[in-house]
């Protein structure tokens, strides 16, 4: 299975300290923002809800490579000239979604050296985190792996505020994000819950406890 790609630092506030211009689009859960293969020429600004981006094949499983939130930017690829989506965006909760046309977004990148040091480091952070990520999989045991994606999902790692109710994702897609199988994620995830280190209370609920798989017990 390919490794989820977690996301750099958010922008936060990125959108209302720039104007981005473009339209802010309303998703529902599990609606399409594009797929891939599509035309390439606008990327995307996150105001509010999830987005998950997947690649796959006809002849092969979906595998999940980034999962994304507020202050998020995807589909940024185009601004390297990309003319193809190189992956499927999928919102995962009702989410409001702002659509950058690539030559304004080009435009404010050359106009305003701050807004672009900013935007360059977020993408290096991406690339960093990606490099820690395959790392964590060839050292790490499926439990710790597991504890890692809901702590960084439900922001409760050393990055970020916490936000302890993730959104909903199946066991399927938990399992394309650790690199296991689902029958283990399932094993493990009962385990987390008979521990009280998670919890479902209309909706699945990480505790910073957690943090403690990842200290080796």
């Amino acid at each position: 299975m390919k490794p989820l790609k977690f996301q750099a630092p958010r922008l936060r506030g990125f959108g209302s300290r720039v104007s981005l211009g473009g339209k802010v689009s309303h998703y529902r859960r599990k609606q399409n923002i594009y797929t891939e293969g599509s035309p390439a020429c606008t990327l995307f600004y996150i105001q509010q809800g999830g987005v998950r981006l997947t690649i796959g094949s006809k002849q092969e499983a979906s595998a999940v490579t980034a999962i994304l939130g507020a202050g998020d930017f995807f589909g940024e690829l185009c601004l390297a000239g990309y003319p193809l989506r190189t992956s499927t965006a999928v919102a995962l909760t009702s989410s409001s979604i702002r659509t950058i046309q690539k030559d304004k977004m080009l435009k404010i990148l050359r106009k305003k050296a701050k807004v672009s040091n900013s935007f360059v480091a977020y993408l290096l952070s991406g690339v960093k985190n990606y490099q820690d990520h395959i790392a964590h999989l060839l050292t790490s045991s499926a439990e710790q792996r597991l504890a890692r994606v809901l702590l960084r999902l439900a922001r409760l790692d050393r990055n970020g505020p916490a936000a302890l109710e993730i959104p909903v994702l199946s066991q399927h897609v938990l399992a394309a994000m650790v690199g296991t199988t689902r029958s283990r994620v399932n094993l493990l995830m009962n385990r987390f819950r008979r521990e009280g280190l998670i919890h479902n209370d209309g909706g699945l609920k990480i505790r910073p406890s957690l943090r403690k798989i990842l200290e080796g017990r």
